[in-house]
């Protein structure tokens, strides 16, 4: 069977009791944000293109207080960071605040530095059941509680939803070192329940796509092969489609067409990879609008076909799946009901997002279970709610 994921009630209690043990008082604020999973438009975020995301009910929660000084006491929970040991660092000059270690604690810094408001020293517990490297954006997750909990904290409450997504945006581009584009935060700030999210990267225009077919389901299944963007490879990837760009006379990929890439290819001597590249990300904008159309006028079938094209697209064009991904689509592809299957998030490791009858969910569980020569993890999604303020009446009592 699928995994059963921590509710983000027992989250909530367990990080409370936990803040508790750890200074000795109770959490006067708290937030959450979620993970997210994108069903479409892979690498087209950072190309101005159009991206198909939807939040997911895997949560961040951040609990807390201020504590009278200039400092931020802060521990992690979470299994897959660093050793949960407390980290202290100082914010008396917010200018001053630099990358260091433990890695996880960057995020956090991040957007401290980037925060609209003053930040005062503060007191804090995380909690996440997003896993990391997983693919469904543990890290815009924790920007984005980390921001709504700074909100709830000061009650300086950022005016424009899309302002705080850009800052936690920046707060991952100078403090991860990872020149992320906008869709996962924007996603973690604004998803809705029942709807996935159609953004227009270039404008951040978003268009609400429902989700409410309830003989379909989204699995969600973790490869459990980890990954670390900072690597480099996603980094070199932005840069070659930077390069494309040039090469097609555009300001992006999104101004782009496959028509102009193949006639370039004709009368210059444009490298091989950058044309893999380019075509990758042409095809899967087009995509994504197609896509989004075909959801929303229920034809599960076209659009299935879709994440398999995608899949195919950033194996054998834009060089990010792996063979534990690959793998898991081919499982999938063969169980009667699977609609479609394709890897989802920055790639080299984390997840499959695949469209299944519901009648045949357990089919596919079963399947990957017995057929995948690792061990995954398997979730049954739905299209959640964004970032929110919790209200800790029910457990400080």
């Amino acid at each position: 069977m699928a995994e059963e994921s921590v509710s983000q009630n027992e989250l909530l209690l367990t990080a409370v009791k936990c803040f508790e043990k750890e200074f000795g008082v109770l959490p006067e604020k708290a937030a959450r944000a979620p993970g997210r999973v994108n069903l479409i438009g892979e690498h087209t975020d950072y190309n101005d293109g159009f991206v198909l995301p939807m939040a997911l009910p895997l949560v961040t929660i951040v609990v807390g207080k201020k504590n009278n000084s200039d400092d931020c006491r802060i521990k992690t929970l979470s299994e897959n960071c660093d050793k949960p040991t407390l980290v202290v660092f100082s914010i008396s000059e917010r200018q001053n605040l630099k990358p260091g270690n433990p890695k996880w604690a960057n995020y956090i810094k991040g957007v401290i530095a980037n925060f609209k408001g003053n930040v005062p020293g503060f007191d804090a517990i995380i909690i996440s059941s997003v896993p990391v490297g997983g693919g469904l954006s543990s890290s815009a997750s924790l920007e984005v509680a980390t921001y709504t909990f700074l909100e709830a904290l000061t009650e300086e409450y950022t005016e424009k939803l899309e302002d705080k997504a850009l800052r936690c945006q920046k707060a991952q581009h100078e403090f991860a070192g990872v020149p992320c584009g906008i869709m996962d935060q924007y996603v973690c700030t604004l998803g809705k329940e029942g709807h996935a999210l159609l953004l227009d990267c270039r404008t951040l225009e978003a268009q609400l796509v429902p989700i409410n077919d309830p003989n379909l389901v989204f699995v969600i299944t973790n490869s459990n092969v980890k990954h670390e963007l900072a690597s480099g490879e996603y980094a070199i990837r932005r840069k070659q489609c930077e390069e494309a760009a040039q090469y097609l006379c555009k300001s992006s990929l999104r101004e782009a067409t496959l028509e102009q890439l193949e006639s370039l290819k004709l009368r210059a001597p444009i490298p091989d990879v950058i044309c893999h590249r380019a075509h990758h990300v042409i095809g899967e904008i087009a995509r994504t609008t197609e896509g989004a159309t075909f959801l929303a006028n229920c034809d599960s079938k076209s659009f299935g076909q879709l994440m398999y094209l995608s899949h195919q697209s950033l194996r054998d064009d834009y060089e990010v799946s792996c063979a534990e991904l690959d793998e898991l689509v081919e499982i999938a592809k063969q169980v009667d009901g699977v609609l479609g299957s394709r890897m989802t998030g920055g790639g080299f490791g984390g997840c499959t997002v695949t469209l299944v009858t519901k009648a045949k969910v357990d089919d596919l569980i079963n399947r990957i279970n017995e057929k995948y020569s690792q061990t995954a993890t398997i979730y049954i999604a739905k299209p959640s709610e964004g970032a929110q303020v919790l209200s800790l009446e029910d457990y400080i009592k």
